[in-house]
């Protein structure tokens, strides 16, 4: 039996992909032990227990960029995790250590690697984070959700990337009838998605709650997803079944398969989903994302033709509602999106991985 150590987490960006290499990992050896490491204080700690995946969790906190007097407890909590890294190392003996980002990834990947443990590690985003600029030439290989990434990797690790494309779940094209009965699809009227990601996006719902308002949305079916934060705020814009206000929508596989244009953040995962089942796109990147990652993203997908990228400083309903009418006026331009956004797609990532991590194992 051989033993896989995922690590990674802090936000949904980084854990849904670890467990999607988990899952298909597991597909394909089930009788691999295969164990998750993430941060006490990240997303995974609630999901982990909640899947009853065996997991480890440890006391991590990330790089603050802007508020960055907090960093000064890095120094005083290093010694300790050290410690912590080891005795899990010790414990699991993995024959394999993959690090998919996040602050969990890099103390992670850099205690296996100085083991001779075999290391890879996964980077999403067009432009890589500073995690995976130190860790790259440290590790056995570099796995890239887009061939643009290569580009911002150190000179003397290019030779070790190979771009996989995203770990998610292949788009099943049954889904599209069984989303149409969930949410009631007429199928006469285009089906347009909104989307800010798990938490939801403020800026997104303000904004489209006036072009609701004032009529944008007239002709149109629109599926709506708040983020449970402020679903309350938004759930009045509900005019079923032309307007569905959703504060979560799972799975998402359901409004992809019936989605004619979506509207949402640039975060990877959302992209790589987007381009596999060919949806065209109006991207309103995170400003505070970490090194300004998600414009990197948007600006990537616009420059193929797979989506129009719209920096948050313009947005404006009126912006909004001129961009999402014109393409939804325009089918051979969205026709020529999908085939732009298809062209991006690696539906198949997580197998790839899954293989690659059978061989750096044995």
């Amino acid at each position: 039996m051989k033993r896989v150590l995922l690590a990674g987490g802090g936000t949904g960006g980084h854990l849904m992909p670890a467990l999607a290499i988990g899952s298909a990992v597991h597909a394909m050896h089930p009788d691999w032990r295969v164990v998750y490491a993430g941060a006490r204080r990240g997303i995974e700690a609630t999901v982990l227990p909640e899947r009853h995946l065996p997991h480890h969790l440890l006391p991590l906190e990330p790089i603050y960029r802007q508020q960055w007097w907090k960093n000064v407890r890095w120094p005083f909590l290093l010694p300790g995790l050290i410690v912590r890294i080891d005795a899990m190392l010790d414990a699991e003996a993995p024959d394999v250590v993959v690090g998919t980002g996040g602050y969990v990834s890099g103390p992670v990947l850099w205690r296996a690697a100085r083991r001779g443990i075999p290391t890879a590690l996964l980077e999403l985003d067009v432009r890589a984070g500073i995690a995976t600029r130190l860790m790259a030439p440290r590790v056995r290989e570099v796995w890239l959700a887009t061939a643009e990434t290569i580009a911002s990797l150190p000179t003397g690790a290019r030779a070790r990337a190979n771009v996989t494309g995203a770990p998610i779940v292949p788009p099943d094209p049954a889904r599209r009838a069984e989303g149409a009965r969930h949410f009631h699809i007429d199928g006469q009227r285009p089906v347009v998605v909104i989307t800010g990601g798990s938490q939801g996006s403020l800026a997104i719902n303000r904004v489209a709650a006036e072009w609701i308002r004032s009529g944008g949305s007239a002709g149109v079916q629109v599926l709506w997803a708040t983020g449970r934060g402020s679903f309350a705020e938004f759930s009045s814009c509900e005019r079923p079944p032309e307007v569905q206000v959703i504060p979560f929508i799972d799975p998402m596989a359901n409004a992809w398969a019936v989605a004619d244009l979506c509207v949402a953040r640039a975060g990877m995962m959302t992209l790589s989903e987007l381009c596999a089942w060919g949806i065209p796109s109006l991207l309103i990147p995170l400003p505070t994302a970490a090194a300004d990652h998600q414009s990197h993203n948007a600006r990537a997908m616009a420059a193929t033709g797979a989506a129009v990228a719209l920096p948050q400083a313009e947005l404006t309903p009126q912006r909004f509602g001129d961009i999402i009418a014109t393409l939804l006026a325009a089918p051979a331009d969205r026709a020529a999106m999908r085939a732009a956004a298809l062209a991006r797609a690696r539906p198949d990532a997580a197998i790839e991985l899954a293989q690659r991590v059978s061989l750096l194992a044995g």
